[in-house]
C-alpha cells in the first residue's frame, strides 16, 4: 500500500472521499467556514410515529468518523482506508500489516553505537566532520513506526528535524483503530518530547512542533471514555512538575491559536467554536483538570467562590454533563424515597417511594393528565416513574415506561390531534396556535419530556432547536424559522434581497397569518397593521415581526405551560451546564449510522451464550437487514429508532432466554425474549 497526494489500496484507488455540501445530509461534517456539528438526516420510518420513508442508502458507500477532528466522512465499502478531508488524517479501517512488523526498539546504546559508528567511518575517511546518515535513517524508522516507538525512545539534537517529521508522519497515519491502552502509549511518549515545549528555541520548525500538538491533542480528544479514565489515571501519577508542563503546553498551544486569528482578522473575535483544533485541546485540557465531576458539581451548587469546572461547562463532554443530570436526577429521587419512608413510619402516611401511574389504553392522554396534575404527584415527579397499564399483567423493569412515552408522544404530537403543526419539507413540527386543547395539555407535553430526560429515555419528538433555545431563553429568529419552515424564510429572504418594487410585487401589509380549520386567521403586527403595506424601506421590520410572530407571539398561549411542565420536572442547576443543542441530542438521541459490532459488544444475555447458534444467527440477519429495518428492530427492543447521545455503549440491549414454563408473552422495549 502507498499513497502520495491521494492514497491507494489493493481493492481501490481514491483522494480523500468526503463532502462539504451541506445539501447533502447523509453526509455529516466539515462546513466552508470550519468545522461545524455533525449534520444527519432524521431516519423516520411507520414504526417511529413519522410514517416517512428515509432515503435510500447507497450501498456502495460507508460512513466513517476521524479519529483525529471527529469530521464525518462517506467513503466506498471496498477500501482499507481514507484520508480525511478536514485535518489529512490517514484512517485505517484495518490494522496495517506493513506497519506491524517488528523493528528493533532504539534503545541509548544502539545509539551510542551507532555515533561511534559514525565517528569512525568519518576518521577512516579522513573527512573530519562525522556523518549521521546511518543515525537518521535509524530514528526516522523507529518514530514512524508506533510498535518500535512504544519500545524506545531517544532525543539527538543532530536529528531533531528527522525525528519530528517521522512524529507528524505517524500521528497522520496511526495504522489502526486506537481502542486499547496498549494502543496509545505512543502518543503519551510523544507528549513527553522536551521540544514540544522548546519551539521558540527552534523557529525553523515551528510548523512541525505545532502539527504534531494538533494531531496529539486530536487523537487524544477522540479516545472513549474508558480510555480518557484510563489517562486521567496516568496523569494522576505524574509530578507536579511535569503536570505543570503539560498544562503550559496545552495552554500555550490554545493562545497561540486565539492569537493567530486575532492577527489574521483584527477587530473580530476569534472564531474559536468552528476550530477542530481548539475544541481538542480543550478536551485535553479537562481531562489534566480531571478531579471527579460530581465532588466539582456540588462545589458548584455551593456557591463558595471556589473554582469549578462547571462554572465553563464547554470544557465538559457530554457525557460529563449527563452524568451530573443523571447524579442530580438520582439524587433527588432518593431524597423523594426517603421523604415517602419517614411518612410512613412517622406520620402514618401511606406514600410509596415511586411515582406509579396506572393507565387504561382508551384514555391513554386523559388518565396521564389527571395522575400528573394531582395535588400529591405533581410534588412528586421527581420521584422514579413506573406504570402499570389497567388490566394487564406485568412489572415494569423500564420496558413499560419505554411504552408508555412512545404511545404518549406519538398522540401528542399527531397533527390530526391539533396540538402541533406539521411541516413536509422539514419533517418538524411547531406549535399550533390555532389549537383547541387546553394549556393543560401542553403543561403535559412539557412534563413528558421533562419526566424523558430525568428517567433517561429518548422520546421520538420532532421538535425543532428552536423550541430548546426557547426554554434556556436564548433569542430566535430567521435562521431558527429556516430549520422548520424553510419554504416560507425562504419567501422572507427573497423579499429582503429583490431589487424591484416590493410593495407590487409582494402585495403585502403588516399582517400574520395562520391557518385555524381551513379558515385564514389575520392578526395586525403593528397597530393599524392591516393598512400598512411593505415597502423596500420597511421590509425589515416586517421581516422581523414576522419572524417574531411565529416563533413567539402566536404561539404565547401554547409554549409557556409547554414551559412551566418543562422546568417543574428539570428545574436543577444541572440543566444549565447544557446548551440547547445539546438538550435536544438528549431528547431524541442520535441519529448516526448503527454500527452493529459496538452494540453487539454491549448485549447482554441473560441464559444465553454470545457463542449459541441462535446468537450468532441473530447478529448474522441484523447485519444483513438495511438501516431501515435495522432501525425498527431497534425501536423494537429499545423503543425508539436513535442511542443515546454518549453512543451505542449506553443502550439497553438484551436478549434473554425465558424457557418453556415461562407465562410471560414476548415482550419489547427492554430485551428480546426469543
Amino acid at each position: 500500500m502507498s499513497y502520495k497526494g491521494g492514497f491507494s489500496s489493493s481493492s481501490a484507488s481514491f483522494n480523500g472521499f468526503g463532502n462539504r455540501n451541506p445539501a447533502n445530509l447523509s453526509i455529516a461534517g466539515p462546513s466552508g467556514n470550519g468545522l461545524t456539528h455533525p449534520v444527519q438526516s432524521s431516519i423516520t420510518n411507520g414504526v417511529n410515529g413519522g410514517g416517512y420513508p428515509p432515503t435510500p442508502p447507497n450501498l456502495n458507500m460507508r460512513i466513517g468518523k476521524c479519529m483525529c477532528c471527529n469530521s464525518t466522512l462517506r467513503f466506498p465499502i471496498t477500501v482499507t482506508c481514507f484520508r480525511c478531508t478536514v485535518c489529512q488524517t490517514i484512517n485505517d479501517l484495518k490494522p496495517s500489516t506493513q506497519r506491524s512488523e517488528p523493528n528493533t526498539p532504539l534503545t541509548l546504546d544502539r545509539i551510542r553505537s551507532m555515533i561511534n559508528t559514525c565517528t569512525i567511518n568519518s576518521n577512516s575517511n579522513g573527512k573530519g566532520t562525522p556523518n549521521y546518515d546511518i543515525l537518521e535513517q535509524a530514528i526516522q524508522k523507529t518514530f514512524s513506526n508506533w510498535y518500535t516507538l512504544n519500545e524506545s525512545f531517544s532525543n539527538p539534537e543532530s536529528v531533531i528535524r528527522s525525528m519530528m517529521k517521522s512524529i507528524e508522519s505517524i500521528l497522520k497515519r496511526p495504522g489502526r483503530v486506537l481502542k486499547r491502552k496498549e494502543d496509545i502509549k505512543f502518543l503519551m511518549i510523544i507528549l513527553e518530547n522536551p521540544l514540544l515545549g522548546q519551539h521558540n528555541n527552534f523557529p525553523q520548525e515551528l510548523h512541525h512542533h505545532h502539527d504534531i500538538i494538533k494531531r496529539t491533542f486530536g487523537l487524544l480528544s477522540n479516545l472513549s471514555n474508558e480510555l480518557h479514565h484510563y489517562l486521567v489515571n496516568w496523569f494522576t501519577r505524574l509530578s507536579t512538575d511535569v503536570f505543570r508542563k503539560r498544562i503550559e503546553l496545552v495552554n500555550s498551544f490554545i493562545t497561540f491559536l486565539l492569537n493567530k486569528q486575532r492577527n489574521t482578522s483584527p477587530g473580530t473575535s476569534p472564531d474559536y467554536e468552528s476550530d477542530w483544533r481548539i475544541s481538542s485541546a480543550a478536551r485535553v485540557m479537562a481531562l489534566l483538570y480531571y478531579i471527579e465531576l460530581l465532588a466539582d458539581f456540588n462545589t458548584w451548587e455551593q456557591r463558595s467562590g471556589k473554582f469549578a469546572f462547571c462554572q465553563y461547562p464547554f470544557l465538559i463532554s457530554m457525557g460529563g454533563k449527563m452524568r451530573i443530570m443523571e447524579f442530580d436526577a438520582k439524587r433527588q429521587k432518593d431524597m423523594k424515597a426517603q421523604e415517602a419512608i419517614l411518612k410512613i413510619l412517622f406520620y402514618k402516611r401511606v406514600t410509596t417511594p415511586t411515582l406509579t401511574l396506572k393507565i387504561r389504553r382508551d384514555y391513554l392522554i386523559e388518565d396521564s393528565l389527571k395522575q400528573i396534575e394531582d395535588s400529591e404527584n405533581e410534588m412528586e415527579l421527581k420521584k422514579s416513574l413506573r406504570i402499570e397499564f389497567v388490566g394487564e399483567d406485568g412489572v415494569d423493569a423500564g420496558g413499560l415506561k419505554k411504552e408508555w412515552f412512545l404511545l404518549l408522544v406519538r398522540h401528542l404530537f399527531d397533527p390530526k390531534f391539533g396540538m402541533f403543526t406539521w411541516d413536509e419539507d422539514s419533517k418538524l413540527c411547531w406549535f399550533n396556535p390555532a389549537s383547541l386543547e387546553t394549556s393543560d395539555q401542553y403543561y403535559l407535553v412539557g412534563v413528558v419530556i421533562g419526566l424523558a430526560i430525568y428517567n433517561s429515555t429518548i422520546l421520538d419528538v420532532h421538535l425543532p432547536l428552536a423550541c430548546y433555545k426557547k426554554l434556556f431563553d436564548m433569542p430566535v429568529g430567521l435562521e431558527d424559522l429556516k430549520v422548520f419552515q424553510p419554504s416560507f424564510a425562504k419567501g422572507l429572504e427573497q423579499m429582503l434581497t429583490f431589487e424591484g418594487d416590493v410593495e407590487s410585487t409582494f402585495c403585502r401589509d403588516f399582517v400574520g397569518e395562520y391557518e385555524a380549520f381551513g379558515d385564514l386567521q389575520r392578526v395586525p403586527l403593528v397597530p393599524n397593521g392591516q393598512n400598512i403595506p411593505v415597502t423596500k424601506y420597511n421590509r425589515e421590520e416586517y421581516v422581523e415581526r414576522y419572524v417574531n410572530f411565529v416563533l413567539t407571539d402566536s404561539i404565547k398561549e401554547q409554549f409557556e405551560p409547554f414551559k412551566r411542565g418543562f422546568y417543574h420536572v428539570c428545574g436543577g442547576n444541572a440543566l444549565s451546564l447544557f446548551q440547547p443543542e445539546e438538550i435536544e441530542l438528549l431528547v431524541r438521541g442520535s441519529a448516526e449510522p448503527l454500527e452493529i459490532d459496538e452494540l453487539q459488544a454491549v448485549t447482554v444475555y441473560e441464559r444465553f451464550h454470545e457463542d449459541e447458534e441462535t446468537i450468532r444467527n441473530f447478529w448474522s440477519i441484523f447485519r444483513e437487514m438495511d438501516p431501515p429495518m435495522q432501525r425498527k428492530l431497534l425501536t423494537f427492543v429499545t423503543g425508539t429508532d436513535r442511542f443515546p447521545a454518549t453512543g451505542l455503549a449506553n443502550v439497553a440491549f438484551k436478549i434473554s432466554c425465558i424457557g418453556e414454563d415461562s407465562e410471560r408473552n414476548g415482550s419489547c422495549n427492554a430485551r428480546i425474549f426469543p
